[in-house]
């Protein structure tokens, strides 16, 4: 019996170090802010939050004809492109196609997401109601002047808009698209970049002076 007790007790001191670093560590972690666990951990890289997943139709435009196109919407502080329908009159020449086609993106930018969409994630910060017309006297050709300045848009909505622009017949061939507001400033030239894509919030679309 004495032996068997002995052999215990060697064994416990042998125990001691290894339940003292664990005790040790703990305490280092809680003071850090961060939760022990009673389980080995795998000390890799951090996750990552799951990407949102790309947008079909919205179901109450499946079945209706028009012109398909592609709006981006907001979705876990990134851009993200969705599929939408924008109705465009037979015949309508070029100048007066490319600003129905850019009203139908903005009334789609502006909309509510479905109820599928919002429970992926998908946000829109374009403020209902906004319009856009064609180019003044003095405009390049291509110009599309909002009902809203451009620099009175949030940075998120303005790059919505310049994305979805961009990417659209509203657009010129390079990718850029000429935008200005109601009042009498100068028109820009803004381009979509994948800053502007990844972090719209804080990054506002390039712009240049056009002649």
């Amino acid at each position: 019996m004495n032996i068997r007790r002995t052999t215990a007790r060697r064994a416990a001191v042998r125990r001691l170090p290894g339940l003292l670093a664990v005790t040790t560590l703990g305490a280092l972690l809680a003071g850090c802010g961060i939760r022990a666990t009673e389980v080995p951990t795998d000390f890799g890289p951090a996750p990552s939050r799951m990407g949102c997943s790309p947008a079909g139709p919205d179901a109450s435009q499946q079945g209706e004809r028009g012109l398909q196109v592609q709006v981006f919407l907001l979705c876990r502080s990134s851009l993200v492109a969705v599929d939408r329908t924008v109705r465009v009159p037979d015949g309508a020449a070029d100048s007066k196609r490319r600003v129905v086609v850019a009203q139908g993106l903005l009334d789609e930018l502006s909309a509510r997401p479905s109820a599928a969409e919002k429970a992926t994630g998908y946000t829109t910060s374009v403020p209902g109601g906004t319009t856009v017309s064609g180019p003044r006297p003095d405009d390049p050709e291509d110009t599309l002047r909002l009902s809203t300045a451009p620099g009175g848009l949030s940075s998120s909505a303005l790059g919505q808009i310049v994305c979805t622009f961009s990417d659209s017949t509203a657009a010129e061939g390079d990718g850029s698209v000429v935008l200005g507001g109601p009042d009498k400033a100068p028109p820009r030239r803004y381009k979509c970049t994948d800053e502007v894509r990844t972090r719209p919030g804080s990054a506002e679309p390039p712009s240049v002076g056009v002649p």
